[in-house]
């Protein structure tokens, strides 16, 4: 018992889920790491293709199997054709989040691949710190109210 005297003992409750805020961050984070690792990949001149597990219903035996199917991850850049300039544009789900609401500006334009890379570095970062939190809310809510047509 000794040990135990020895401890700052306390009455604590662990928390079962996350806030929804939270959640919404990490779901941009992963989405941004996905972007990255395709940059990243299509820099090294390789094809970036992540598996996610599919379960489906074997029509002869009626099992249920489950096989590694690849993912498909839509680029968020694309080379605007005026100037020769990458764009980036954050999506959140199927929607682009609005960056800054006074100029209503929706992408980042960059100007090489190496630059593209550093710019998703740093909007991990953001993301994690909340600078996103409203643009995110914003688009989440859009999306649950279409939801209740």
């Amino acid at each position: 018992m000794s040990t135990l005297n020895g401890l700052k003992l306390v009455v604590s409750k662990k928390q079962l889920h996350a806030s929804p805020i939270v959640i919404r961050r990490n779901k941009l984070i992963s989405k941004l790491h996905e972007q990255l690792e395709l940059c990243e990949a299509q820099r090294e001149g390789k094809t970036y293709a992540p598996v996610r597990l599919k379960t489906y219903v074997n029509k002869a035996t009626g099992e249920r199997m489950t096989a590694e199917v690849a993912k498909r991850v839509k680029e968020w850049f694309w080379v605007s054709n005026e100037n020769n300039k990458i764009n980036l544009a954050v999506k959140y789900g199927a929607k682009t989040l609005m960056l800054n609401k006074k100029s209503k500006a929706n992408a980042i334009e960059l100007a090489s691949g190496d630059e593209l890379i550093s710019t998703l570095k740093a909007l991990k970062v953001a993301v994690a710190n909340g600078e996103l939190d409203e643009a995110i809310a914003e688009v989440s809510e859009a999306t649950r109210l279409a939801f209740g047509k």
